[in-house]
């Protein structure tokens, strides 16, 4: 099978490593991939992710039989639909499906309408009505940008002075982030435990992936600004058997169904942000791919061939596949450029990989990376995904530290506290 995958981030990375794992894989393809990905497939440069003409050009040049899709704009922009529209089976939802990332307002209306739990909500147009719902429900709230932000759209406000100035600051990172920010959404902040939750959906089959926690902040101790992720470990220990029986039925199979009843089934996989509480899970949010860093654990810890899995997901039968996962647990460390998640330099070298993976169990990924000359040098604000497999949490973590204290890179940092809360620290 001829594959094409979209991307360039440490979450394709991880996606090429394991596809490039598959018997039935006869060709990997990466547009526009990274160096790390170029160990694993072809890449092809020099195409926007955003020419649905080109891409579906290419996939006719090179027989492409199965096009999976990594980060959110493609989808949320329709390229699940143009390719479906030429006979191109596709792993990842159409636009209409995509909704879920691409509209916060749009998942907590669904959620209204199918009485899935979820936060209690309003929805603004103007900043004078927001700040009048802030002063009525309290604080700590939480206020969020419509539209895809790269999970830095959010902010949540312990003090009642903290929610009414961020009102404002809200309503500017949506017009900042893909042309929304008409409207914002303030709900009710949650107490409890977050984790992530993934599984596939063909239109009607859901089958379970896995969890992870991640790190969003950018300092130890969960300080600092928020991030695309500084780390993440799978599994999630909060989330018990009975919690992921009762996601499934309260949450993600109605969600699916309410899609399909809409006549917009989803096929791809399905990202849940929840809240354990003590009440059960909540939904905070859909995302309609693999998280980043969480795909690189569960990755790790897939056991077993990832190819038929995305292909029955694009094509119909995941009722026939379960998904094992290894009893191991994994955790990823992302080192960053310094100065990120605000201004950073580009171009400084990185030497050492290839003695961060002799360490066992130990695979680093590329999220930002390129070749320049000789030297393989930072191109963005995640660079590296370091990731360890270990038979638990402790020597997981053990083993993924070593491997990063092996990599030369003065300009870039981690969080050294990656998996506190599995370790009860």
């Amino acid at each position: 099978m001829k594959v094409l995958l979209l991307g360039s981030g440490g979450r394709e990375h991880a996606l090429a490593w394991k596809l490039a794992q598959s018997p039935q894989l006869t060709a990997l393809f990466a547009l526009p991939g990274n160096p790390g990905i170029a160990a694993h497939a072809t890449c092809i440069d020099g195409v926007p992710l955003d020419d649905h003409d080109a891409i579906v050009s290419i996939c006719g040049s090179h027989g492409i039989d199965l096009v999976v899709v990594g980060p959110e704009a493609p989808l949320v922009e329709g390229i699940a639909d143009r390719l479906a529209a030429e006979g191109i089976a596709v792993f990842g939802p159409r636009r209409a499906a995509a909704q879920l990332e691409g509209s916060k307002l749009f998942t907590k209306e669904l959620c209204k309408a199918h009485d899935i739990p979820t936060a209690a909500f309003g929805r603004f147009t103007d900043a004078a009505s927001a700040r009048e719902f802030v002063r009525r429900r309290g604080a700590p709230i939480v206020l969020k940008a419509d539209g895809l932000m790269a999970g830095k759209g959010v902010i949540v406000a312990t003090s009642l002075e903290q929610a009414l100035e961020g009102v404002d600051a809200v309503f500017a990172m949506g017009a900042e982030g893909g042309g929304f920010g008409t409207e914002i959404l303030i709900e009710d902040y949650l107490e409890g435990e977050e984790v992530s939750f993934f599984c596939l959906v063909d239109g009607e089959s859901v089958l379970p992936f896995g969890s992870a926690q991640d790190h969003k902040r950018a300092f130890d101790g969960d300080e600092g600004p928020n991030t695309g992720g500084m780390g993440a470990y799978s599994p999630a220990p909060v989330f018990t058997a009975e919690m992921e029986r009762r996601t499934l039925t309260e949450i993600i199979k109605p969600t699916a169904r309410a899609l399909a009843d809409a006549g917009c089934a989803y096929r791809g996989v399905l990202f849940a942000g929840l809240m354990i509480t003590r009440d059960g899970p909540r939904l905070i949010e859909y995302n309609v791919r693999f998280g980043d860093p969480e795909c690189q654990v569960l990755m790790t810890r897939l056991d077993g061939d990832l190819l038929p899995l995305l292909e029955a997901t694009a094509t119909g039968g995941l009722g026939d596949y379960t998904v094992a996962m290894k009893p191991d647990a994994a955790i990823t460390v992302v080192m960053a450029a310094n100065g990120y998640p605000g201004a950073y330099a580009r171009g400084s070298r990185i030497a050492g990989i290839e003695a961060a993976e002799t360490v066992p169990g130990v695979k680093v990924f590329h999220a930002g990376t390129k070749r320049a000359s000789e030297d393989l040098v930072a191109d963005g604000g995640r660079v590296l995904n370091v990731t360890a497999i270990g038979a638990n949490v402790a020597e997981a973590r053990e083993r993924v530290y070593d491997a990063v204290a092996r990599i030369d890179w003065p300009e870039g940092f981690c969080r050294s506290d990656i998996a506190w809360r599995a370790l009860g620290e």
